[in-house]
């Protein structure tokens, strides 16, 4: 394995951390929101950017040691694609149940 540029290294770098801070945002999310339709839209938003920030860094880590990552390319775009419509199905089935929410009515205080 050969020694990667520095400037490669601080973009991968700052990409883990970015992932890190959204994946810490939607665990805390799980932890703090108060009703199903709340916490659903944690876990979305951390597995989206948090884990596709970490797949996107090692995708430049592979190019940059000489070989193409498709493999996390394909990760990358399978996450980005299910995540959203299994929240919106989770969600529509909440609904469906009529799982109560704890949030106001928007216009309501």
């Amino acid at each position: 394995m050969q020694e990667l540029n520095p400037v490669v290294d601080a973009l991968i770098a700052a990409l883990l951390l970015l992932a890190a801070l959204f994946i810490l945002v939607g665990a805390l999310g799980m932890m703090r929101f108060r009703d199903f339709f709340q916490r659903l839209h944690a876990p979305t938003k951390a597995s989206t950017l948090g884990v596709g920030g970490v797949l996107v860094a090692s995708m430049i880590y592979s190019a940059a040691d000489g070989r193409f990552g498709i493999h996390e390319l394909l990760i990358t775009l399978f996450i980005f694609i299910t995540a959203p419509v299994s929240a919106n199905l989770l969600a529509k089935a909440a609904l469906h149940l009529k799982v109560p929410s704890k949030a106001g009515h928007p216009g309501k205080e």
